[in-house]
């Protein structure tokens, strides 16, 4: 059933906007600046592919500390002046944001009592040089930012009491106040989007008191710029004791600074659990000061199903202010299929609240290019990448499934893939949705999800991508050669034709690289004939196909790792056979995905050169492996991870997909070896066999981890003790 958009109260229909992550945050002496990290600082044309995706209103950084680092007095605005202009003539208008989760620049901080008129300094200077801007966040997550930098101790700074945080917290709000007032003496119609964290906690009732707490607190930034917090407010008399002066309270009371937008930035670590039952969790979970208790994400909590989600916390914000609310990030940094079910939970709980009478404006595509070590709260540089819109490690920028889906939103607020068929994580198992509610708009999971086909059933790939399914919840078919052998054009066809599958990964193929030659009918016949079968058919259906090819479709002369359009040159059966593949795949379905991948090894079979290096070092057996062959190893779970997300992203043609790194059989097995503590004195260099480079790069983008991380992953997931093993 397809839905109607859906209006809100003043008549317009639920608008898309745009948001890029742009923090720049202080920590200790060093400043760390989003749009650097994510390479948005040097693309002047993100500004058109914004642009190419319909949005009309962006969430964009003029930030403090990149225009006056030194002083106010000395400014410098050609970066702004570029990329403003631009938006400004592609019909993109922006939402000027001024301080993002920043202490300001170097010359002040939030304990400074001169910030916030520094900071309304700045903002009247910006106004005076774009005066047609319209929509301001002088300070993004004022609260939030308040609790990072003054009471937990992340950011600058690093101060870790309730006084520090209220100082943080009042000269933010201050500076809201100032800066408005600064913006309005040039423009007087410029508007205030005012962008908070509104998460709530819940608790055992052990820990109530805490909860009732915490909930309190999360009004105080928006409570502040309304005026509310006068004698009788309940945190009134806290702020008169941790060093607030009346006067700064009074400021809020005389001259209210009432957001004409309220922003809620909504995810899925907003809703915290209190638990005082410390044995149920991890030690890294713990809160303080004392009394210790486990502070989890509440979506992970036994909870009843209608009091989480962004559409609660929503409501609860509009019945408190009735002022215009827009969801002002919505961004979640799991796999694609995730992050598309987050944004179809995000919209709808828009359009629910929208139908229950609140005036809901638009919802913020946040992370359009991504964030940088998010998972860490910026306090660890671990170049952790989560893509959003684009993902910024191909050059350029390449759309994924979320570019897509934004653009159908935008144009009618609709969209579809079939992962959305199924819940996001976050709710599912304990309280799938109720098909009673399934009716109510178009983008609800289905009682029915559309599956996903993958062949070679009994091998290591195929039961990859199964488990990776499984775990992402993707319905999926896997297929031996007894279902449906794809050297059978007939049966392929009924196959498909049968299940209807909404893609199809081939996974099968013969994989006895050392046999090749003396089954070269066999090997050609199971590795080119039968990918061109399934491709063929999948194009008269229109079906995403994804089929996989090898690095040994190169005969490593070349000196150095191949990328995608390096010319082919087998030497082998095995590589001929599917350099055959490649041509005839291309040639039947030009949108074909085509991965080439190498030297597979893998925690869910025993049946890898890792695993067999590791049994045998373990049982005080030589090791024979060749120093003279560059290869580049392939975690599978990582190779089964990615090709789902270029899958359900749409990409097609020949990607390279491989652990970054190139590394010898020998030091593949060195490095093994040494991370899994087996003694590694049998481990011999062994020549006369092939030599050259057949490692894999990319030129369209390096997306898998590097090797060394994912040999870390490896020996831990494998569970398995190889020094005891060997004891035994």
């Amino acid at each position: 059933m397809k839905n109607s958009p859906v209006s809100h109260a003043s008549g317009n229909r639920l608008e898309l906007w745009g948001g890029l992550e742009c923090t720049v945050v202080r920590i200790g002496d060093e400043f760390r600046n989003q749009c650097d990290e994510t390479g948005h600082s040097d693309r002047l044309d993100d500004i058109d592919r914004i642009a190419g995706i319909g949005i009309r209103r962006v969430r964009y950084p003029v930030l403090w500390e990149t225009v006056a680092p030194q002083s106010n007095q000395a400014c410098n605005w050609a970066w702004h002046d570029e990329r403003l202009e631009r938006m400004r003539a592609l019909g993109v208008a922006p939402i000027a944001g001024l301080v993002h989760h920043g202490s300001g620049p170097s010359y002040t901080d939030l304990m400074d009592k001169r910030f916030p008129k520094l900071l309304a300094e700045y903002a009247l200077m910006v106004a005076e040089r774009y005066p047609w801007i319209d929509m301001y966040t002088p300070v993004n997550e004022p609260l939030t930012t308040a609790r990072f930098s003054g009471l937990y101790g992340h950011w600058y700074p690093h101060k870790a009491d309730v006084a520090s945080m209220l100082r943080a917290l009042v000269n933010q709000c201050l500076g809201v106040v100032y800066s408005m007032r600064a913006i309005r003496s040039v423009n007087p119609s410029a508007k205030l989007l005012q962008t908070e964290d509104m998460g709530k906690a819940f608790s055992t009732p052990e820990l109530q008191y805490q909860a009732d707490y915490e909930n309190e607190r999360r009004w105080l930034s928006l409570d502040l710029l309304s005026g509310r917090v006068r004698p009788g407010h309940s945190w009134f008399t806290t702020f008169l004791e941790c060093g607030i002066g009346v006067d700064e309270l009074n400021v809020f009371v005389e001259e209210a600074c009432t957001p004409d937008i309220i922003g809620i930035n909504h995810y899925l670590t907003s809703e915290r659990y209190l638990d005082h039952r410390l044995q149920h969790y991890p030690e890294f979970l713990n809160a303080s000061p004392p009394p210790l208790y486990a502070d989890v994400q509440a979506v992970r909590a036994e909870l009843p199903v209608d009091s989480t989600g962004p559409e609660h916390r929503l409501q609860e914000v509009w019945d408190r202010y009735e002022v215009p609310l827009v969801i002002s990030e919505a961004h979640h940094g799991g796999p694609r299929d995730e992050q598309l079910r987050w944004l179809r939970d995000m919209w709808n709980a828009a359009r629910n609240v929208q139908d229950n009478g609140g005036d809901v404006r638009a919802v913020t595509v946040w992370s359009m290019f991504g964030c940088v070590d998010w998972n860490t709260l910026l306090t660890q540089k671990n170049g952790f990448y989560e893509s959003g819109l684009f993902d910024v490690r191909c050059a350029p920028p390449r759309p994924t499934a979320l570019a897509k889906a934004a653009a159908a939103l935008a144009a009618d607020g609709r969209f579809d893939h079939a992962v959305i068929d199924r819940a996001g994580w976050w709710r599912r198992d304990k309280h799938e949705l109720r098909m009673a509610d399934s009716t109510r708009f178009a983008m609800q999971p289905r009682q029915s999800p559309r599956r996903l086909l993958i062949t070679g059933g009994t091998g290591t790939l195929g039961q990859g991508f199964a488990r990776t399914c499984a775990m992402r919840s993707i319905e999926h078919d896997l297929l031996t050669r007894s279902h449906m052998d794809i050297t059978d054009e007939l049966a392929v066809q009924r196959v498909l034709a049968e299940r209807k599958p909404w893609a199809v990964i081939n996974a099968a193929g013969y994989v006895r690289v050392d046999n090749a030659d003396q089954e070269r009918e066999r090997c050609i016949r199971e590795n080119a004939h039968g990918a061109e079968i399934l491709a063929r058919a999948c194009a008269q259906l229109g079906i995403p196909y994804v089929t996989f090819s090898s690095d040994l479709v190169f005969d490593g002369s070349l000196g150095r790792p191949y990328v995608e359009s390096d010319e082919v040159s087998p030497v082998c059966t095995y590589g001929l056979s599917k350099a055959e593949a490649e041509r005839r795949v291309a040639d039947a379905c030009p949108q074909a995905l085509v991965v080439r991948t190498s030297a597979f090894f893998g925690p869910w079979d025993r049946y890898n050169f890792v695993h067999n290096v590791l049994r045998r070092l373990s049982m005080g057996e030589e090791v024979h492996a060749s120093d003279e062959l560059m290869v580049s190893p392939t975690y599978v779970p990582d190779l089964a991870y990615h090709v789902l997300e270029l899958l359900i992203d749409g990409a097609t043609g020949v990607w390279h997909l491989a652990n970054r790194g190139q590394v010898s059989w020998h030091e593949l097995a060195l490095a093994v070896a040494r991370q899994a503590g087996v003694n590694h004195a049998g481990l011999i260099k062994a020549s006369g066999g092939r030599k050259g480079v057949t490692a894999l790069t990319s030129e369209r983008g390096l997306i898998l981890p590097p090797l060394e991380n994912a040999i870390e992953r490896f020996v831990r997931e494998c569970c398995i003790d190889w020094q005891e093993r060997a004891a035994a």
